[in-house]
């Protein structure tokens, strides 16, 4: 089978069943193991798929945004390993950012017996961080009703009225090229505001988020440290010199 047939076999199969495993392809093409790996890289490139574990899935629209309720029903157990580990690096007086999202909002449950003050966007965070004791600022601004955020112009002029240790983020989508990104502009520019009045910025995206390509930028890798709970030693390898990459085993 020639390679612009091979392709086509394995991009109808994504389409009918959104992932598929390599030795599926190996199977409906007749062709080697590592004739297939070198397809899906080549199809990967070209930004037709996304590579994962022992296969490969469907690029998610660039403007899909899942509801807070979709994400966090969604690989729970690799949040909450990646919230506790951030939450530890959270210090006794720091003054943090805590963004809106279902990773950043498992991070409450770990902020145990420390003096610190939170700023936040996220509408859903505010009961949890109260009943926490802790020191708690929302920002003004647009409510969002699918992430629960807050957003616009309120929300950037309420937000440049602060500055802060840390910063911690969820995105949509992680690329080497691309950088950060997430469906929303509005939600991007908040996201970026935070970025640049931080002295440290973590980004908690689970392994899902890699290779990824939402419709707004938020920033480029290099601008924060990224905290995950699983890549393959070929992911690793296209973010070696990009960013740093924490991998928070279980």
């Amino acid at each position: 089978m020639l390679t612009p047939e091979r392709h086509l076999v394995i991009l109808q199969k994504l389409k009918e069943k959104g992932t598929v495993k390599i030795q599926d392809l190996v199977e409906s093409t007749l062709s080697s193991e590592s004739t297939i790996r070198r397809d899906l890289t080549q199809l990967e490139e070209e930004n037709q798929l996304k590579r994962i574990h022992g296969g490969a899935s469907v690029m998610q629209g660039k403007r899909i945004e899942p509801s807070m309720v979709e994400k966090s029903s969604k690989n729970l157990q690799g949040k909450q390993n990646i919230a506790r580990y951030a939450a530890s690096l959270v210090q006794p007086g720091d003054c943090i950012y805590l963004d809106a999202g279902s990773t950043t909002a498992e991070m409450i449950h770990y902020l145990d017996d420390i003096d610190l003050v939170v700023v936040t966007n996220g509408l859903t965070h505010i009961g949890a961080l109260l009943e926490k004791g802790i020191s708690t600022y929302l920002i003004g601004g647009y409510a969002k009703q699918r992430t629960k955020a807050t957003i616009g112009r309120g929300a950037l002029l309420n937000l440049d009225q602060y500055r802060f240790d840390k910063c911690f983020l969820g995105v949509n989508g992680v690329h080497p090229d691309v950088g950060f990104t997430t469906p929303d502009q509005e939600e991007a520019m908040v996201k970026e505001k935070a970025v640049s009045l931080s002295n440290k910025c973590f980004v908690l995206a689970d392994d899902s988020k890699f290779g990824e390509i939402a419709f707004s930028k938020i920033v480029d890798l290099h601008k924060a440290v990224i905290i995950t709970n699983k890549l393959t030693e070929e992911v690793m390898l296209q973010y070696k010199d990009k960013t740093k990459i924490k991998v928070v085993k279980e």
